[in-house]
């Protein structure tokens, strides 16, 4: 008999274009949601699009986040209970975003992404990346209700930050051979839909790198749908599978290891050049995953990250420490093999 069931959450809807910012409300409205709504910004976002927001809305609450941390999602619970919102809407990056997402799901009200950069693909997907210490969480929570992406604002986000988004993207590409890998070896359950989206969206930017450049909103709607697809995809899939693997848990025990020298999605970038050496030799497509990175300006060595070799090492041989999922990396990798694969594809000079 046949009993296999799934759930799939995804954004009721989702806005991306030209100063679609002043049709939030709009957007909100066809939500049906009651109740007052809670801004959960940043200061560079509330201070460029902050009043844009709240001139669309009966009396705003606003919050200002000033970092990503547990600590910050319960002072964010504690205000929301005194404000006592109908929903959220996170204007900015990860940090707010991250937040709201997870202390929306903690109050039980939805909230709405208002993306000011496209740095990751957070702005749509049902987890929230929340950092401790020397090391980072992935929260599973509840996608957002909806997305407005404006490109005019991603446009004049910084680019570095763009690349950076373009990177978590690109190393989809990696983080659907180490899925299929662990169906094939371990029997984790696999969605080929999910895992062909992810692919599809990762290729979509290798194939287009030298398209997409600084200042242009023609990019910025490339890049932004890219991340939309790749959060649906981890939300078809029912966890991150489709946009983590081994090239993610090299960029988290980074993370520990060298606090703070690189963004994330470049981290992953650099890190896939890696795994996909790994799962291909020399012959596989490492090296149109780093050209399309150079293409793109993000970093492709780890001088380029602002991390020295040996760190860089640590991070590839302790890796498989850092969860329970099953990649190219189980086991461990010794550091002469590491040497070699880091060398190999310039990651790491000779």
């Amino acid at each position: 008999m046949f009993e296999k069931t799934t759930w799939i959450k995804l954004p009721r809807n989702v806005l991306v274009g030209h100063d679609v910012i002043d049709d939030l409300g709009e957007a909100v409205g066809e939500l049906y949601l009651t109740g007052r709504p809670l801004i959960v910004t940043s200061p560079t976002p509330n201070e460029i699009a902050g009043d844009r927001v709240r001139a669309q809305f009966d009396d705003p609450a606003t919050a200002v986040v000033e970092e990503a941390s547990f600590d910050a999602v319960e002072e964010l619970k504690a205000t929301a209970e005194a404000v006592d919102p109908g929903y959220l809407i996170a204007l900015g990056g990860g940090k707010p975003i991250d937040i709201a997402k997870m202390a929306a799901d903690h109050l039980d009200v939805g909230f709405v992404s208002v993306p000011t950069v496209a740095s990751h693909d957070g702005i749509v997907s049902g987890r929230s990346s929340i950092p401790e210490g020397d090391t980072r969480h992935s929260v599973a929570a509840d996608p957002p209700l909806a997305v407005v992406a404006d490109t005019t604002l991603l446009a004049e986000a910084p680019w570095r930050l763009t690349t950076a988004g373009c990177a978590d993207i690109i190393s989809n590409y990696t983080a659907v051979k180490d899925w299929r890998l662990a169906r094939r070896l371990r029997n984790v359950e696999y969605s080929e839909y999910a895992g062909a989206l992810s692919e599809m969206t990762a290729e979509l930017l290798v194939e287009n790198a030298d398209m997409i450049r600084p200042g242009l909103e023609e990019s910025a709607w490339v890049v932004v749908k890219a991340l939309v697809s790749s959060g649906v995809a981890m939300s078809i899939a029912g966890s991150s599978r489709p946009a983590s693997g081994a090239e993610h848990l090299i960029s988290h025990q980074l993370d520990r290891i060298a606090p703070g020298k690189a963004l994330h999605g470049h981290q992953v970038g650099v890190a896939s050049i890696m795994t996909e050496y790994l799962h291909s030799g020399e012959n596989g497509r490492w090296s149109a995953i780093r050209d399309a990175l150079d293409e793109l300006d993000a970093p492709t060595t780890a001088s380029e990250l602002g991390i020295d070799d040996a760190e860089l090492l640590a991070a590839l041989t302790s890796a498989h420490e850092i969860r329970d999922r099953y990649t190219i990396l189980q086991g461990g990798i010794n550091e002469e093999a590491a040497i070699e694969v880091a060398t190999a594809t310039g990651v790491i000079d000779e």
